[in-house]
């Protein structure tokens, strides 16, 4: 059985591309270059994602749904620019998830999560640092490499933000949810940030 894709692949709409990187729209209070999806029509849990079919439906509502099921894979094939956003935001979660521990309440899970996602030090395609070179085209020029960090800072923001939501629903007893940790030793093909 093969790994799932992204539906944004199918998008009438072609993003724009840093690289091969795309900058997808975002639903979002984070501040950053992305294009800001609206809010959903009826209030929703910050747990809890609008259905796919809605235009406030983006990428890190389908990586944060998508994300338990490729945890197992070790091969994925790439079949639209998307693709390449969701494996990245799956190695994010991958990350942030191995800093929450356990014994962690909200406030130090949160402190920690927050941190690793504002941290302005993280490796981007072209960087020699950056784990998934080979499938990632580096920016043209600096000016394409600064709008892709700022780019892919408010994603590991928002992205951090809304899985913390749901490690820790609400309404909980304030310790993370096990089904979520118990995929903390888990590498998506392999790699890591």
């Amino acid at each position: 059985m093969p790994a799932y894709n992204s539906m944004f692949n199918d998008d009438p709409n072609p993003p724009r591309l840093v690289g091969n990187f795309p900058l997808l729209p975002l639903r979002t209070k984070t501040r950053g270059p992305a294009y800001v999806l609206p809010a959903p029509a009826e209030a929703l849990a910050a747990s809890e994602s609008p259905d796919p079919d809605s235009e406030s439906y983006d990428i890190l509502d389908e990586v944060l749904s998508l994300f338990r099921a490729n945890t197992f894979f070790r091969n994925f094939e790439i079949q639209g620019p998307a693709d390449r956003l969701l494996i990245y935001g799956i190695l994010f979660t991958s990350e942030v998830l191995g800093k929450i521990r356990p014994h962690h309440g909200v406030r130090d899970a949160q402190k920690e999560v927050l941190n690793t996602a504002l941290d302005l030090n993280f490796a981007i395609p072209g960087d020699p640092a950056f784990p998934l070179n080979q499938m990632y085209e580096p920016p043209r020029d600096r000016q394409d490499a600064e709008q892709l960090r700022q780019y892919l800072s408010q994603v590991r923001q928002e992205l951090a933000s809304r899985l913390l939501a749901r490690v820790y629903e609400e309404g909980g007893d304030g310790k993370p949810s096990k089904w979520w940790l118990s995929f903390t030793k888990r590498k998506f093909m392999g790699k890591s940030l």
